[in-house]
């Protein structure tokens, strides 16, 4: 069973896989987007979107946190000064997998993995909706319509002017 078992295995021993996500997420950083398959992606993603968040901390702590993942000392410093200011305002999904369709080779699904780059604007939080209540049925009330109110109004009107 695999209980508390987070993570994908990708066909990989643990030390080779945790090589292949450092170098992954290095060259992500470097180019801001690239094309893997749709597991891996979706790994990168996790460490991307966190790796970012401790970014936007901008600490030293969290600088040297980030280089225990990220072995390059410029991709690093690329991460805390022009990546992480970019989402200082957004609260996640700095990321986005876009779907491409089967590699030729093995038939792979592949995807690209790119940075959101469009700004972000929070939405307003909306109200709960109140408790409808079932209403009588009472007989229409009939109302002016609009053309006639204003025609009311200026014999009004009229009538203040001669006073």
């Amino acid at each position: 069973m695999r209980h508390r078992k987070s993570g994908r295995k990708l066909g990989r021993n643990t030390s080779h896989r945790k090589a292949m996500m450092r170098n992954m997420v290095t060259s992500f950083f470097n180019c801001e987007k690239i094309t893997t398959t749709d597991a891996r992606a979706k790994e990168l993603r996790k460490m991307a979107e966190k790796l970012i968040t401790m970014a936007r901390r901008g600490d030293l702590h969290s600088r040297r946190l980030a280089m225990e993942v990220v072995r390059d000392k410029k991709t690093v410093a690329k991460l805390f000064e022009t990546i992480a200011p970019r989402y200082m305002d957004r609260p996640g999904g700095y990321t986005r997998i876009i779907k491409l369709g089967l590699r030729a080779g093995d038939n792979a699904s592949l995807s690209m993995i790119e940075l959101v780059e469009e700004e972000f604007t929070a939405k307003p939080k909306k109200k709960a909706p109140a408790k409808k209540v079932a209403k009588k049925v009472e007989a229409p009330v009939e109302e002016t319509p609009a053309e006639e109110a204003p025609a009311e109004e200026a014999p009004a009107e009229e009538t203040k002017e001669e006073k």
